[in-house]
């Protein structure tokens, strides 16, 4: 069963553009002559993402360990922290449909103020069954 493979660059120093563009040609070449089957590049405003699909897990190793592979990996912009490789489709390939935006709590999540003509006709109401008749008092 084929598999697929992500190898995330970060913007560093110099923009992942950049490096996708003097290594994309090498690494997706070297990826189809050592049998991966299908392969994408996406680009995004904090880099990009190569993404590759293998028949095996072995066939993914093996492409991992060419030292030519290893030589556009170390040469992302940011080495220590710009770079992720992981199994799986990368970049935004998460749900299709978007997240619902879910209710505030704290202090967002305030009511909306009342109507104030309404308390005070709450108000009229309750102090005229407070105050007794004028006709009781005399």
């Amino acid at each position: 069963m084929s598999s697929w493979f992500s190898i995330e660059v970060f913007d560093g120093v110099t923009p992942a553009s950049a490096w996708a563009d003097a290594y994309g040609d090498v690494l997706s070449g070297t990826a189809l002559s050592n049998g991966a089957i299908d392969w994408s590049w996406h680009s995004h405003t904090w880099g990009v993402v190569f993404e590759l699909c293998f028949e095996d897990d072995e066939a993914w190793e093996r492409y991992q360990s060419l030292m030519v592979v290893q030589a556009a990996l170390e040469a992302v912009p940011d080495p220590l922290t710009g770079i992720i490789v992981y199994r799986g489709r990368g970049g935004s390939s998460g749900a299709g449909l978007p997240r619902r935006p879910r209710p505030m709590s704290g202090s967002g999540a305030a009511s909306l103020p009342l109507p104030w003509e309404s308390y005070e006709d709450l108000f009229t109401g309750v102090t005229s069954l407070l105050t007794p008749p004028v006709a009781a008092l005399v």
